[in-house]
């Protein structure tokens, strides 16, 4: 089975990696264009969303430290 590693940047963009694709909220495939890398911009200032275009330089702060999320909450 193929694998996706999504890297969570410190004061930047999500990178995703591996075998994915991208959809709208139609279910429409973006055009990736061969990519196998890509990055998806978490700072809302990019001109090219969903991908990240560095605009966030100086802009956008988040230590990326990984942590456990809170048990699931069962019905």
């Amino acid at each position: 089975m193929a694998t996706t590693k999504i890297t969570v940047n410190s004061n930047g963009s999500l990178k995703v990696e591996g075998d994915f694709e991208i959809v709208d909220k139609n279910g429409n495939k973006y055009d990736l264009g061969g990519r196998d890398v890509v990055s998806i911009c978490r700072c809302g200032l990019s001109r090219n969303k969903p991908f990240c275009d560095a605009s966030h330089k100086g802009h956008f702060e988040h230590e990326a430290i990984a942590f456990a999320l809170p048990p699931k909450k069962t019905s």
